[in-house]
């Protein structure tokens, strides 16, 4: 076994099995139901296409006793931990989902997944925790620096940037927010317009109030001398310095496997991008049997956040198995009862 998955070959077993709970997505919210699930006896199988969020990331923070962990550190210790638990880890794509309800004896909820390479895995109960995807502004040299010196939240990467020039580059009406929120961690803010935010009479107020500069002009590159972000080049040539840069990535729910189960992915209230609805005590989607946790729901979920999400989703999941267990049970001791 390497890094918390399995061989070629016991993939091939496993995924012929049923499981009580199929969890797609192999990140803190998936791994954390796992783990949730497995210590509750379910048979559990993860299947993860090995695609986190935070992968160009160097840490993680705000993760209560492992703040800095690197995120593949984290996952390895993630997957220990289901592993220790029972749960089956496998790498793979899923692609689709269908119910499979009422084709199994006492019409109990199952559901089938299939992979990319062809194989189905099978389970009562369905559990999507594929994150998002950042679509970022188009800014030549944006996406290389993403995640290491190009940030979005304060609270994951804010202090590793403090006291240092910070560009807020525009990409909607959430920059304004963004530029007030860094101004916390540095007294050298410059919040590029970009040719797409205008602000209002109060919030030119705001922004002169907090002595944070404003450039007009659309942004075309970053400048990194030596593998060093050092300034924002506007449309114009001219180059602004900066030491990191801040701006909005629209979030888009990673939804395709729920789509197909007939679960939609909807426009966030905020206009930041689109999630998943789920009810908030458990991530039950509208499909019955199917849930969600994690970015796929929550866009702006922390990883400790997504992790809890998944307990939660975990606990929700066995007390509905054991509703339908109930039933059953009952079902078939009213039956003995008539026959005899």
């Amino acid at each position: 076994m390497r890094g918390g998955t399995v061989s070629q070959e016991s993939v091939n077993n496993r995924m012929g099995a049923e499981y009580d709970v199929v969890v797609v997505g192999g990140g803190a919210a998936g791994l954390s139901a796992a783990v949730t699930l497995g210590r509750a006896l379910r048979s559990v199988l993860v299947i993860d296409a090995g695609e986190p969020r935070n992968a160009p990331a160097a840490g993680v923070h705000g993760f209560l006793s492992r703040d800095g962990i690197n995120p593949k550190e984290l996952l390895a210790l993630g997957r220990a931990e289901a592993n220790q638990y029972g749960a089956a880890i496998v790498e793979g794509v899923a692609v689709t989902a269908r119910s499979t309800t009422g084709l199994t004896e006492g019409s109990v909820l199952a559901f089938e997944v299939d992979l990319a390479d062809g194989q189905t895995a099978r389970a009562r109960r369905l559990l999507v925790t594929t994150g998002l995807v950042d679509l970022l502004p188009d800014v030549q040299g944006l996406g290389e620096r993403w995640g290491k010196d190009v940030l979005h939240c304060p609270y994951c990467h804010g202090w590793e940037v403090r006291r240092k020039q910070i560009g807020i580059i525009g990409s909607g009406p959430m920059a304004l927010h963004q530029a007030m929120l860094f101004r916390q961690w540095s007294s050298d803010i410059t919040l590029f317009l970009n040719d797409v935010v205008e602000p209002t009479d109060e919030q030119w107020e705001q922004l002169a109030a907090r002595s944070i500069t404003v450039v007009d002009g659309r942004v075309q590159a970053l400048e990194v001398t030596h593998d060093v972000l050092t300034g924002v080049v506007l449309a114009s040539g001219t180059v602004i310095p900066v030491e990191a840069v801040v701006t909005g990535s629209r979030m888009e729910a990673r939804s395709g496997v729920l789509e197909s189960l007939g679960v939609p992915s909807v426009e966030h209230p905020m206009g930041v991008g689109s999630h998943v609805e789920v009810n908030p005590m458990g991530g039950a989607t509208s499909v019955p049997g199917v849930y969600a946790a994690g970015n796929v729901t929550d866009l702006m979920g922390q990883v400790m956040a997504s992790a809890a999400a998944g307990v939660m989703a975990g606990a929700a999941i066995n007390a509905d198995l054991i509703a339908e267990e109930t039933r059953l049970a009952v079902e078939a001791a009213r039956s003995s009862t008539v026959s005899r």
